[in-house]
């Protein structure tokens, strides 16, 4: 009975948690970056930690010289205030003590930004984005006929057609009709551009930001390292309805991503709803299999 009992609570635990786990988004009350799901984001979090060890002893050194002056130097402590104009020494250290912090900074933030603007030579796969207004259209370099479709909000009164009732898998005002769809551990090249006004490219766990802009082709790259649904948004002021323009981009595996090219290429929606069973099949039977154990 105890076993039968530490099975159900696992169970549970596992349906509790799976979408949760499974989609990558913001939460409430969030103060730290989102999970790194790309080994650039792991760079970049990384480097924010990294930065912090310089900030918050620069803030409180200057927040205590502060007090010190407003202490020791007012009016009623200081009646007759100094006349020094020039001292060599202190000069010498406010000079040299920033430009040798700015090198500790400099040093791996290029090294950052070279890797992150260095795409790899042969990606495996190449998506070009295009930011409307307000949605994204999506083309995927593939064979003789590319694959395009358009990713628009999700209506509220739509979920029930498109099977995402679950609001934590499938936030309001973050989940799309259309998601990107990319297999895990494989390169992916996406070429931005824009068919109106300047947007933004932005995808918080893969470290990817870059401006959608008319008559310009930008490129980024990522790798995803683990499967999962992940949110962003359009970064850039860009009208109206810019904050109605999210970003989704489903990764799974390459067996399950080959099946569904196939499909999408003759019926999107037909070939979103597949993938989405045969995910949810996945997720049951490893909440199936934690039970039994």
């Amino acid at each position: 009975m105890k076993n039968k009992a530490y099975a159900v609570l696992a169970a549970l635990a596992c349906l509790l948690f799976a979408s949760s786990a499974f989609a990558d988004k913001p939460v409430e009350w969030q103060t730290n970056l989102q999970t790194a799901a790309t080994g650039i984001m792991e760079e970049i979090t990384w480097f924010e930690h990294y930065t912090l060890w310089f900030i918050i002893p620069i803030t409180l050194f200057v927040l205590l010289l502060l007090i010190i002056v407003v202490v020791k130097f007012r009016e009623g402590a200081n009646p007759v205030p100094s006349k020094t104009s020039h001292n060599t020494a202190i000069e010498v250290v406010w000079t040299v003590g920033p430009v040798i912090i700015l090198l500790f900074l400099a040093i791996p933030s290029f090294q950052l930004l070279t890797a992150q603007l260095t795409p790899p030579a042969n990606p495996d796969l190449t998506v070009k984005a295009t930011g409307n207004q307000w949605y994204w259209s999506y083309e995927y370099e593939v064979g003789e006929s590319p694959l395009t479709f358009d990713s628009l909000l999700m209506k509220e009164e739509d979920r029930a057609a498109l099977g995402k009732e679950d609001k934590k898998e499938y936030p309001r005002l973050l989940a799309v009709d259309n998601e990107v769809v990319v297999p895990v551990g494989k390169t992916v090249r996406v070429l931005v551009t824009a068919a109106d006004v300047i947007h933004a490219f932005a995808m918080p766990a893969f470290g990817v930001k870059i401006d959608a802009v008319p008559g310009r082709l930008n490129e980024t790259w990522f790798k995803a390292d683990r499967e999962g649904l992940y949110y962003g948004q359009c970064s850039e002021l860009c009208g109206k309805d810019h904050a109605y323009m999210p970003i989704a981009i489903r990764v799974v595996s390459q067996e399950k991503y080959d099946t569904w090219l196939a499909a999408a290429a003759t019926n999107i929606g037909d070939a979103n709803k597949a993938l989405m069973a045969s995910i949810d099949a996945a997720k049951t039977v490893d909440v199936a299999a934690n039970a039994a154990q």
